[in-house]
């Protein structure tokens, strides 16, 4: 139940995420999800696509350091607790989460997260015991 996200090494300079962005829409490539962590120097652009291989080859055919990750996409109630429930699930099989970010969809009273774990696995025992939706590749990129 993995999906693939794109991560992407990027200057932190003025025009550079437009540059990337505008990369991914001239390729017919709709973005899903995304976050930006960044230093004063650089940052790093994580992506969920459609079409996430093709968005990989053509970013590196513009020269852009990028690599391809497996990250769990979760759909979890959209309520007071929803939230709560659904990490305590995961920190209680004691699995470290790396990082993760919400993202939304024309779904009413559903937020779905994307989540970077030590353990994959783990995560995903523990999330399916706790009930939660857990999504494939495919659904994410329709949503």
């Amino acid at each position: 139940m993995y999906i693939k996200q794109l991560s992407v090494f990027v200057e932190n300079k003025d025009g550079r995420l437009a540059e990337i962005t505008t990369i991914i829409a001239n390729a017919g490539i709709d973005i899903r999800a995304l976050s930006i962590a960044d230093t004063t120097d650089f940052g790093i652009l994580r992506l969920v696509v459609d079409k996430p291989y093709e968005a990989e080859d053509i970013l590196k055919a513009a020269g852009l350091t990028v690599s391809l990750t497996d990250v769990i996409a979760i759909g979890i109630p959209d309520r007071p607790g929803g939230f709560a429930e659904t990490i305590t699930a995961v920190a209680n099989k004691a699995v470290a989460v790396e990082y993760m970010y919400a993202f939304i969809s024309r779904e009413q009273d559903r937020a779905y997260l994307i989540m970077r774990v030590a353990d994959n696995e783990t995560a995903i025992a523990a999330l399916r015991a706790q009930g939660c939706d857990l999504l494939d590749g495919e659904s994410v990129y329709q949503l």
